[in-house]
């Protein structure tokens, strides 16, 4: 008893801290299904962009497996139902509209190929 009067003040944290991730996770779920796909993406680009800053042209499958172990921390949950194969894939498209992100747009290629 006295260990739980003496650490009272992280008991609380860890509660706080439950119960906000719970919130967040709920509040993703009863979105529709569409907008939950929405943001996969929108974080699918993100991460492929971070992946191509971080370890440059010609690593493709070290690119995918970064990205996958980034998508299994942020989307624990997801990476149960999608298989390797559909991520595999959703990265692909993902990839597609990167690259037209860096034709299109200077800053974007500046800033990934370092020219920043």
């Amino acid at each position: 008893m006295d260990f739980i009067i003496n650490y009272w003040y992280i008991f609380l944290i860890i509660i706080a801290l439950i119960s906000v991730g719970g919130y967040m996770i709920y509040n993703f779920i009863k979105m529709p299904s569409g907008e939950q796909f929405k943001k996969v993406r929108e974080w699918l680009l993100y991460a492929v962009a971070k992946a191509e800053k971080e370890l440059g042209g010609g690593t493709g499958q070290m690119k995918l497996r970064y990205v996958y172990d980034m998508f299994i921390t942020k989307f624990s949950y997801l990476s149960k139902v999608i298989s390797f194969e559909m991520f595999s894939k959703l990265v692909d498209e993902a990839l597609d509209e990167f690259k037209e992100m860096l034709e299109d747009n200077k800053n974007i290629n500046d800033y990934i190929n370092g020219d920043n």
